[in-house]
């Protein structure tokens, strides 16, 4: 580091570290700031399941995938109805295959293409991920990378609580210890990788109230400090009421069941024993279904077949060795064990074995269903779950912060819960990826931006 300060700060310590790592690759000195000591197991990029899309990775080739950025984006328009932004979501299309390829050459993370089955929303197979499929696993290379180069330091326990600027650019941030001291460290640029603000209840009951009586499942430093920080410069905020939600998270371990369970076939039953909707519209959406159905929880049903393809998900393994699994031969036997009512739980079993032969069709509108299920049968208490916010600053194809009048504050950039994502407005939008894409994508972007503004201002001075 030189005697004037990092070349760029990092706030936070998950998605943020692909920025820290990018940066320090193009010779910039990096601080990371972090509020956590625990971040590798606590926050949002280490509770994710690890899914990176990239359109048009090497790894889609190979499987013959036939996928481009352009095919990204519209996939993202349909979802979200048109409401996403499109220059935020050209721009991250289009560094995502260049950035898994990246993690897996330059930071030696071994990634693989998921192509057992097809997140909802996907019109092709390009979500990337590790072993296990889960966050911590990632991050764990992330911080292992970070441990190794020397021009990165990590200041933890400690959180980003102001940005200071002069004539209109970054000039230095300030820094809060926990016994609540301060500290200034000068710097031209700022990263914020802080995640939204999920934790903080009064402003997701103030933004997303559909989901504000949702177990929160996130980061307790998810308390919207980037939101802060940026608006008090005169940033522009867009989408605060986008969010990440899951309908399927364990009652009993408070762990993620997974949606796999769905797209190999499973479905959902509220507490009368009846289900209630097309379950393959999206996990994020059907979180402010299952809130509204009676008691606000359910049971997510599969039978071995699926059980056994979802055991390569460390979530989904965890929930079954937490015992929150209860089984039956038939029908009437899951009715008498989760307690529910026998002659609709017969009669939902039933039909969903009509609706998978074909015989019949959903008068939800689903029409997949991969398999017919069969004894004998599991199901899991489930309960609704916000997982993180979607919206946040604005910010360019280069994740520079905008101010109201469009124009970048120098020097500050955002990136994942941060920044506005892309995911438009609601829960109904949100993509499986649509969350580590804006927070490694947009970090990698920031990185970028931050070493050629410094190249400039080297050449200039």
């Amino acid at each position: 580091m030189s005697e004037h300060g990092p070349d760029l700060v990092v706030a936070g310590a998950g998605g943020g570290l692909v920025g820290a790592l990018r940066a320090a690759e193009l010779g910039l000195d990096v601080v990371v700031v972090e509020a956590s000591e625990h971040a590798k197991r606590g926050n949002n990029t280490a509770m994710s399941t690890a899914m990176i899309p990239g359109a048009g990775s090497r790894w889609q080739r190979e499987q013959g995938v036939d996928d481009f950025p352009s095919r990204f984006v519209d996939d993202v328009v349909r979802k979200t109805k048109g409401t996403a932004d499109v220059g935020l979501a050209t721009a991250l299309a289009e560094v995502s295959a260049p950035l898994v390829e990246w993690m897996a050459d330059h930071l030696e993370i071994p990634l693989s293409l998921v192509t057992d089955f097809a997140y909802p929303g996907h019109s092709a197979l390009r979500c990337h991920t590790v072993e296990g499929r889960h966050g911590s696993v990632l991050l764990d290379h992330l911080t292992r990378a970070v441990a190794e180069h020397p021009n990165i330091d990590v200041y933890a326990p400690a959180r980003v609580t102001d940005v200071r600027t002069e004539d209109g650019r970054v000039s230095a941030v300030v820094v809060t210890l926990p016994d609540g001291t301060t500290d200034e460290i000068p710097t031209p640029a700022v990263l914020l990788a802080t995640n939204g603000y999920g934790a903080d209840h009064a402003a997701v009951a103030q933004h997303a109230p559909e989901i504000a009586s949702a177990v929160y499942h996130g980061s307790e430093y998810s308390t919207g400090d980037a939101l802060a920080i940026g608006t008090r410069l005169g940033a522009e905020a867009r989408f605060l009421d986008a969010y990440q939600g899951h309908a399927a998270l364990s009652k009993k371990a408070a762990t993620l069941v997974g949606w796999a369970t769905v797209m190999h076939g499973g479905v959902v039953l509220d507490s009368t024993g009846r289900r209630f909707g097309d379950e393959t519209t999206g996990y994020s959406e059907y979180a402010a279904q299952l809130a509204a159905r009676p008691g606000s929880e359910g049971w997510l049903v599969i039978d071995r077949e699926i059980h056994d393809r979802c055991l390569a998900f460390t979530d989904f393994r965890q929930t079954v060795e937490s015992g929150a699994a209860v089984w039956a031969d038939d029908a009437a036997g899951l009715a008498a064990a989760t307690g529910l009512p026998v002659d609709a739980v017969v009669d939902e079993i039933a039909a969903v074995g009509r609706y998978a032969r074909g015989e019949d069709s959903d008068p939800f509108g689903r029409n997949s269903f991969e398999h017919e299920m069969a004894g004998p049968y599991a199901a899991v208490a489930i309960v609704p779950a916000l997982f993180h916010t979607q919206g946040g600053l604005v910010v360019d194809g280069h994740a520079r912060v905008l101010r109201t009048d469009g124009s970048p504050i120098d020097g500050l950039f955002a990136a994942g819960g941060a920044a506005m994502g892309i995911s438009g407005h609601g829960a109904s939008g949100y993509l499986a990826g649509n969350g580590l894409l804006p927070a490694l994508g947009l970090s990698f972007l920031a990185a970028d931006a931050a070493a050629a503004s410094l190249d400039m201002q080297r050449t200039s001075s």
